[in-house]
C-alpha cells in the first residue's frame, strides 16, 4: 500500500468520531455522517421486520456493523457502514467479530438515502460489488424507489430491479418472498 493510503487509514481508524456520528472510508475519503432521521429508520425497520418473519433463511441482521471491503485501486480497504447488513443466523458470523469484520458470509446489504444520496446509488453499490456481496438493497427516498442489486462482477452489480414505493419487490432465495414497500411512502 502507498505511503498516502497508509497515512489516511491510520488516521481514519485513530478518529475519534463524536457521539451521534458515525465515520466511514470510502474509496479513500473519509466521509462523516450523522445520526439517520425518523423516517430513514422506519424504512429500515419496516425492511428487517419483513426479513425476519418472511426470509426463507433464518437471517441474522446487524445495523450500522462496521465492514472492511476491498479497495478501490490505491487507496486503503473501504471501512463502510452499512444502514443493515444480512447474514445467516447459522454460523453466528457477528458473534466475536471486530468493529470492522470482513464481508464473508455477508448476503445483503441495504442502504436508505439521507444526506449524500449519491454516495449511496455509487460509490457505495460500487464498494459492496467489490466485496461480492450477493445483494444490495437501495431504498431511494428522493427517487420514491426500492432497487435490488444482485450478481457483482469487475466493481458493479450486473442485474437490478426497481419498484416505486407501494409496488412489491421480489427477494429471490435465499430470501424468498416479496418486499412490501406500501408503507414506505
Amino acid at each position: 500500500m502507498p505511503y498516502e493510503a497508509e497515512v489516511v487509514l491510520e488516521g481514519f481508524l485513530a478518529l475519534d468520531t463524536p457521539e451521534g456520528f458515525r465515520a466511514e472510508l470510502i474509496e479513500g475519503e473519509i466521509v462523516v455522517k450523522s445520526t439517520p432521521d425518523g423516517n430513514h429508520e422506519h424504512c429500515l425497520s419496516r425492511v428487517l421486520g419483513q426479513v425476519i418473519l418472511q426470509s426463507s433463511t433464518d437471517m441474522q441482521v446487524s445495523e450500522n456493523k462496521g465492514l472492511k471491503l476491498a479497495s478501490a485501486g490505491c487507496w486503503p480497504q473501504d471501512h463502510v457502514i452499512p444502514d443493515m447488513t444480512l447474514v445467516p443466523r447459522e454460523g453466528r458470523p457477528f458473534r466475536g467479530a471486530a468493529p470492522w469484520m470482513p464481508c464473508d458470509g455477508v448476503i445483503m446489504v441495504g442502504e436508505v438515502t439521507s444526506t449524500r444520496p449519491e454516495a449511496d446509488r455509487e460509490v457505495k453499490r460500487r464498494c459492496y460489488a467489490r466485496g461480492g456481496i450477493p445483494f444490495y438493497l437501495l431504498i431511494d427516498r428522493d427517487a420514491s424507489s426500492v432497487t435490488l442489486f444482485r450478481d457483482p462482477e469487475k466493481g458493479d452489480y450486473r442485474r437490478h430491479c426497481t419498484v416505486s414505493f407501494g409496488k412489491p419487490l421480489a427477494l429471490p432465495e435465499p430470501f424468498a418472498f416479496d418486499l412490501d414497500t406500501t408503507d414506505f411512502l
